[in-house]
């Protein structure tokens, strides 16, 4: 029974982590179509003929931890299957204009130990110094560990003090937008960061920018806007523009989600304006924050 390692890409593919964990599996690229292929004659240099080995040398029963940058690690699960041959391709960022085959197509299927790590998935663990890998383990895509024995790794991970949050920080004036965009399950159950989308402010033809565009578990692109205080109708009108220019630029319909700090119970022509075509949902946001000495 083998360890392995394998990097999440998650500042190219945001939302990878959370898409891994969802579909209880793990992934590399390397499209056949592209050239790389499994067995036989490949296109491609070093870093795919050594995930080409490893992906073929790993095994059921093995174990994989997900790496994240600097020194963390998501979640340790037990391989129970491979979908990695060429005509498997089932990629787990979404075919768009810009990536027609998608990427993260070569899956290899996990059950995560729940028992190991921190039981919130918005938490990752921060190896501490003497439990990190190696840097020749780190480097390529997918390799197995031998600096560090499993038990060792699993008695870091189930240790509290070693539990960091994926994403650490937001810019002070956008704390809300930048909290959805690093937990969009906490918004809507299913939500997740737009894979082939920048998540953050993403610049229309018009120059005209939106807060953070998601993508719910049917595949529709979700856009949403954070207000500070109670909707208006203009901040509808603003929400709707922006539906309106994915549509012209992307050509697919998209929800619009208004979180607001304001009240529950809306003025009557505020709701009667968000329910207008294109519809806008307004979601009341509620700030909580704890302090926790520590020493």
């Amino acid at each position: 029974m083998a360890f392995w390692k394998i990097n999440c890409m998650e500042n190219d593919y945001p939302g990878m982590w959370q898409r891994w964990f969802l579909h209880q599996c793990v992934g590399v690229g390397w499209y056949s179509g592209w050239g790389f292929h499994l067995s036989g004659e490949t296109e491609g240099g070093r870093g795919w003929k050594a995930a080409r080995s490893a992906l073929q040398n790993i095994n059921v029963g093995d174990h994989v931890v997900v790496a994240l940058r600097n020194h963390r690690v998501g979640r340790l699960g037990e391989v129970t299957g491979k979908a990695i041959e060429d005509s498997d391709w089932n990629p787990l960022v979404p075919r768009s204009s810009s990536l027609p085959d998608g990427e993260m197509g070569r899956r290899i299927l996990v059950r995560w130990d729940m028992t190991v790590g921190p039981e919130s998935r918005e938490m990752v663990v921060g190896l501490p110094i003497g439990t990190q890998f190696t840097m020749g383990e780190l480097r390529p895509t997918l390799s197995q560990i031998r600096s560090v024995s499993l038990p060792t790794l699993k008695t870091a991970m189930n240790d509290p003090a070693n539990w960091v949050a994926l994403w650490s920080h937001f810019d002070y004036e956008r704390a809300l937008s930048g909290y959805i965009a690093a937990y969009p399950h906490r918004l809507e159950d299913g939500l997740l960061q737009h894979p082939s989308e920048k998540v953050r402010e993403r610049v229309f033809g018009d120059r005209s920018r939106s807060d953070v565009i998601l993508i719910d578990r049917n595949g529709i692109p979700v856009i949403v806007e954070c207000k500070q205080g109670q909707p208006s109708i203009p901040d509808i009108e603003q929400l709707r523009h922006y539906l309106e220019a994915l549509q012209k630029e992307t050509g697919r319909e998209a929800r619009g989600l208004l979180v607001h700090g304001g009240a529950r119970k809306v003025l009557p022509e505020v709701a009667a304006a968000a329910r207008s075509k294109p519809s806008v949902e307004l979601i009341q946001y509620r700030l909580q924050v704890e302090f926790t000495p520590c020493g």
